[in-house]
């Protein structure tokens, strides 16, 4: 017997195997299980990590950026003079120029008067830096001495903001300063911020009076249509020195992700809980797969005295493991898509099940389980039939 029927047959065996033993089965099951649920949540957390940390950058406009090259991340900006920024006016494909400025202050709750840390941006409202409808609707209203936006997507220890903004409680305090609310829009908090809030750059500096204005810690360059990106940007990099570093669009959102990807620890956390939780499956699937084997050693030794081949038991039990990762994977996936669901509405963060997640965590675990079988194949040298009858 070769070929397909072969393998059929090895299937079908492998599946009978599987159900006789309920109790190891389930153990088997669970444990594929675990290692799945645990696989899915680290991505998770991890993919949220770097969509979050992003959601700032991908929603900026404008086709340079400048920052000071000791700058890690976005939410720790090393400032730069804003006279670098002015000097990128002198190159004849740049439209505007527009500092913004960044840091974390402590924002009021109206209700219970405790303090929480969110991030603060400040820019001139007339430039339009930040690709959200809301800026340009409320343009006007941020030209206000002491107003502000407010993210409603930040964390709820804020508060109702938009409930109180409607109901006419519009003034809080930022650092200490009393700043009026006057409206709202969706940008999603980080890992490194719980909430933001959008001011002008004037309101910005008498929030964080010690800031002065000529400190800047991101510098918007708007080139003119049609102009070559890559000519003005090694153009300006002749223009500004050593002290900062000019990035495009795209460049930005990789800076930002590659922060928590490589220097924060919490990129490798993930990655570690990840191939430990590969480990811990493949462990549980190896022990269930080994013990199997081994109580039915004398079954096999007869299958091969009657001229059943060893790679016939080699599929037996590659068909288990599969099964195995099947049988594990499913309701982990259900499992998985529950806990993901409660971990957005826990820390605000999306948690999108998407196809592409499903499609790798699939790969690791038949992966994972075909390793267990690969392992546990070694049992089957005991399987000679002169030894079991000798």
């Amino acid at each position: 017997m070769s070929g397909l029927p072969s393998a059929l047959f090895a299937a079908r065996l492998a599946w009978r195997q599987l159900i006789y033993d309920k109790p190891k089965l389930l153990a088997a099951t669970l444990g594929v299980l675990f290692a799945c649920v645990l696989v899915f949540m680290q991505l998770g957390f991890r993919d949220s990590l770097y969509t979050s940390a992003s959601s700032a950058p991908l929603k900026m406009q404008g086709q340079l950026f400048l920052l000071h090259k000791q700058t890690e991340a976005l939410w720790r900006p090393v400032s730069f003079e804003r006279s670098i920024l002015m000097r990128a006016l002198g190159l004849p494909a740049v439209r505007r120029v527009v500092p913004l400025y960044m840091s974390l202050g402590q924002f009021k709750n109206m209700d219970t008067h405790i303090q929480r840390t969110l991030m603060i941006y400040g820019y001139d409202p007339t430039a339009e830096l930040i690709h959200i409808d809301e800026f340009a609707t409320f343009r006007s209203e941020l030209q206000r001495q002491d107003t502000a936006l407010f993210d409603v997507t930040s964390r709820p220890e804020f508060g109702p903001i938009k409930e109180l903004i409607a109901s006419g409680r519009d003034i809080t305090e930022i650092n200490g300063r009393k700043v009026k609310l006057v409206g709202t829009f969706n940008m999603g908090t980080t890992f490194a911020a719980d909430g933001n809030v959008v001011m002008s750059d004037l309101n910005f500096h008498r929030v964080f009076p010690s800031r002065s204005l000529d400190q800047i810690d991101i510098g918007f360059v708007l080139l003119a249509p049609g102009a070559d990106i890559a000519a003005a940007q090694a153009a300006l990099l002749r223009l500004v020195g050593q002290e900062v570093q000019v990035l495009t669009y795209e460049e930005l959102v990789r800076f930002e992700q590659a922060y928590w990807e490589n220097s924060a620890p919490l990129g490798f956390i993930f990655g570690f809980g990840t191939l430990m939780g590969l480990i811990v499956g493949m462990v549980i699937v190896y022990q269930i797969l080994f013990t199997d084997i081994g109580n039915n050693i004398p079954q096999y030794a007869t299958l091969v005295a009657m001229g059943y081949s060893q790679s016939y038991l080699r599929n037996i039990v590659f068909a288990s493991s599969i099964y195995l990762a099947v049988f594990g994977f499913l309701p982990g996936m259900a499992l998985s898509t529950l806990l993901y669901q409660v971990a957005e509405r826990s820390i605000f963060i999306p948690f999108p099940m998407t196809i592409g997640r499903i499609a790798s965590v699939f790969f690791f675990i038949l992966t994972m389980c075909a390793l267990a079988g690969l392992l546990a194949i070694r049992k089957l040298k005991s399987t000679d039939p002169a030894d079991m009858f000798s």
